[in-house]
């Protein structure tokens, strides 16, 4: 049985930004102490937890932010973290940010993104694990207001998938989002998930920046509904391979070609980005390409080139 190291990390703040690990390969973690996990014993979200009364949203708050602010419509604002949404696929643990100021009157674009293995949910000790994360955190920056989505999932498999879409609905129907503007991101496991939210529900997204992860959704509705896509993979991934990221993409334009788009066309939807290790190294990464592949959150081109598309009108 395949095993892993599972850091267990305890409160919001306590996070290796760059040791996240994919679930499907054994990893060599930093920290030699901690556990190991299973990779067939994911743990289940504890049920039957004591939890104040829902927040204005509807969704239950176990921590408040410290960074939060009240706008004039009384809707918190900042990082709100460790939610809880009961939904038909079940528990959903995640937290959000809503920029200051935040309006119903205005429609904002939306980011969901999805972390490694790490990161994700094994009771309450892992609780907020994914908030010190530059995967959720860069979208923060930006000059632009956006609304930041991240959960904490159980796996990485076809449950997550529809939890992570489930999520995304839930902030439609919810938050003053622009619809047009609805952005997925995913590093490892959470590539893992969100491509196969992405190929399920196509319609929701328009781009996709699948990190340092392999591909398990579909190919042809992504293509048909002209989602853009953004892969990044180091050459020297320890734990995929460059290879897996070369597949997809070629899976994808295939699907493209089949879809009736010209080599111009694609080329504006879908990229393929797979750097060497001198790329790496000249931002301080010399080993651990994989959990080093966190560093394209750091790349505003490429935040940029994903943020740059819309959906269009059907």
């Amino acid at each position: 049985m395949r095993k892993r190291m599972l850091f267990l990390l305890i409160g919001s703040v306590s996070l290796l930004l760059f040791g996240c690990s994919s679930p499907r390969y054994a990893r060599a973690q930093e920290d030699s102490s901690a556990p190991e996990q299973s990779a067939d014993a994911v743990v289940s979200p504890e049920q039957g937890t004591d939890l104040p009364a829902p927040s204005e949203n509807g969704a239950h708050s176990s921590a408040a932010s410290d960074v939060s602010q009240e706008t004039d419509s009384q809707v918190q604002t900042g990082l709100i973290a460790e939610q809880i949404l009961e939904g038909e696929t079940g528990t959903i643990h995640y937290s959000y940010y809503l920029p200051e100021g935040y309006s119903d009157e205005t429609e904002y674009p939306m980011v969901v993104t999805m972390p490694g293995y790490d990161m994700m949910w094994f009771g309450e000790q892992s609780s907020g694990a994914n908030l010190n994360w530059e995967g959720f955190l860069c979208w923060t920056r930006l000059p632009e207001d956006f609304i930041v989505v991240s959960a904490q999932l159980t796996d990485w498999r076809e449950t997550s998938a529809n939890q992570a879409i489930e999520l995304t609905e839930y902030f439609l129907e919810h938050f003053s989002v622009d619809r047009a503007r609805v952005y997925a991101a995913g590093y490892s496991a959470g590539g893992e998930t969100m491509s196969q939210a992405v190929s399920m529900r196509p319609d929701l997204y328009a781009a996709y920046l699948h990190g340092a992860s392999q591909w398990d959704g579909a190919y042809e509705p992504v293509a048909q509904n002209g989602t853009a896509v953004y892969i990044f993979m180091a050459e020297h991934d320890e734990y995929y391979g460059s290879e897996r990221a070369r597949t997809a993409y070629e899976n994808l334009y295939d699907a493209y070609v089949q879809a009736g788009w010209t080599q111009e066309d694609i080329d504006s939807v879908l990229q393929l980005q797979i750097p060497d290790g001198e790329w790496f190294a000249s931002r301080g990464i010399t080993e651990n390409y994989h959990g080093g592949g966190n560093v394209v959150f750091k790349e505003e081109s490429v935040l940029n080139w994903v943020l740059s598309h819309r959906k269009q009108e059907s």
